[in-house]
């Protein structure tokens, strides 16, 4: 899916955050060591879910970089007039699109999972158009200092989201009712006025439930649409006053910091080199001992009277033998 990234707002010297950009994009806004929108860029980039990024608002000399293929258009001087030439981009390079994401440039804590996790659960149904809305307490575990505005309803209160999905039809039909929608989105009660008198009088009186409102909006609007329920904050805190600013300036700051330390505690010391020990000493191979010299056998003493092998009685029997006759 290919995402559009809205970078074209200049805060005007009224605004609050005017000191910050001094007259350049708010997108451009030093967070942390880096332009707002890169941390932004940053998360697509690591997003699986994510093929073409469409930076609306900015050019290549702003210096920003993604991984994912970038593609820069022109600002066209209002949100709707921005989202549409980023579908229309997007449709350029693949006809056969059909859903983008639309992500806001001030929302730097995004993470690439949380990306991900937003396209697969969108991709579970087809509808037109999918509205993230954080819970009041996820967004105060998070950041409980934000001081976010809250659309109280019946059974939740809630702030929405700034990255969302929509459906490439969504820029061609309604135009008019979402240029009005879009220009009150800080003030819920006046978006509910479009949608009907008696919807913006039960939003006011905390008399409407979520999925009564999301109802009666598509119906009026005509487009079938999904609210998804965020249980990060990250992709619902975006900057739009100076505490809000310097609130995540700290944060991303903190991220860095243990970021730095989880590297460095992964870089392996060098090991030792091993002392080399000495060679042990050859054992000196002792002489063979000497073989024993064979004794000869000791010459068989020869019995006295006898001469060689004869026996001793020959002589006498001879002796006899003369006697006798």
């Amino acid at each position: 899916m290919d995402a559009i990234v809205t970078a074209g707002g200049i805060p005007r010297p009224e605004d609050p955050l005017y000191t910050y950009s001094h007259g350049d994009s708010k997108a451009l806004i030093d967070m942390a060591g880096k332009p707002m929108i890169q941390w932004v860029l940053d998360a697509l980039s690591g997003a699986k879910n994510v093929d073409n990024v469409i930076i609306v608002g900015l050019s290549p000399r702003s210096g920003v970089t993604c991984k994912k293929p970038t593609y820069f258009v022109s600002n066209q001087g209002r949100m709707l007039a921005n989202i549409v030439v980023g579908v229309h981009k997007a449709l350029e390079l693949n006809k056969k699109s059909e859903y983008v994401l639309l992500v806001s440039s001030d929302i730097p804590t995004l993470k690439p999972a949380m990306v991900d996790w937003l396209v697969d659960t969108c991709m579970e149904t087809q509808d037109d158009l999918y509205y993230g809305i954080c819970p009041r307490a996820v967004m105060e575990k998070r950041f409980p200092n934000s001081k976010r505005t809250y659309t109280k309803l019946k059974d939740i209160e809630l702030c929405g989201s700034d990255i969302n999905v929509i459906h490439v039809r969504m820029a061609t039909e309604h135009l008019d009712l979402w240029e009005a929608l879009i220009g009150s989105r800080k003030n819920a009660v006046r978006q509910a006025s479009m949608v009907g008198w008696d919807t913006a009088f039960q939003l006011a009186t905390r008399s409407i439930a979520l999925d009564d409102l999301v109802e009666k909006a598509c119906r009026r609007i005509g487009v079938k649409g999904r609210v998804v329920v965020w249980d990060h904050a990250e992709p619902c805190m975006d900057v739009d006053k100076p505490h809000q600013l310097e609130l995540l300036r700290a944060d991303l700051a903190k991220q860095q910091r243990r970021s730095a330390l989880k590297a460095k505690s992964m870089v392996k010391k060098p090991a030792r080199k091993p002392v080399k020990s000495k060679p042990a000493r050859k054992p000196v191979k002792s002489k063979p001992a000497r073989k024993p010299v064979k004794s000869k056998p000791a010459a068989r003493p020869v019995k006295k009277g006898s001469r060689g092998t004869k026996k001793a009685s020959a002589p006498a029997t001879r002796t006899k033998r003369r006697a006798g006759k």
